[in-house]
């Protein structure tokens, strides 16, 4: 009984087999329009890519260095009010927030910005090296 079972078994495996020996092929019909598409995306990459910018080594202002994350906070509308030109960073690295102010290509820049910071901030505004954020530049054909 189990010598007829097996065999039967094994006999059903090849014949149900899916698999032929026939070569086969795929015909891929493409609608030319992607091509266009990807082209267009390709150019919009490249334009926004430059009209965002870059990043390089510079200066920022170390405004706070707290573990209060209020504090932080507070001390970040303090700078959008008194100077929306400079970007505020605030960054958790446990178990301290670090809030830097702007992005300056030389030391002069933000020792301008680090004079007028300094009575908002009693505890100190200091000059740090970072990696700045700079403006992308223009095409003709903007």
């Amino acid at each position: 009984m189990k010598v007829s079972f097996v065999f039967l078994f094994l006999l059903l495996a090849i014949w149900s087999s899916a698999q032929t020996d026939t070569v086969s092929s795929v015909i891929i019909h493409k609608d030319p329009r992607v091509d266009l598409l990807v082209k267009k995306q390709a150019s919009i990459n490249i334009i926004s890519k430059k009209s965002v910018g870059h990043t390089t080594r510079g200066y920022r202002l170390l405004v706070l260095n707290t573990n209060k994350r209020e504090d932080a906070i507070n001390a970040k509308t303090k700078i959008y009010t008194y100077f929306p030109e400079l970007k505020a960073y605030l960054v958790y690295q446990a178990p301290f927030f670090r809030l830097k102010a702007g992005n300056f290509k030389t030391r002069d820049e933000a020792e301008k910005y680090k004079q007028q910071m300094t009575p908002l901030f009693p505890k100190g505004v200091f000059i740090v090296n970072d990696t700045i954020e700079v403006k992308g530049e223009k095409t003709e054909e903007e």
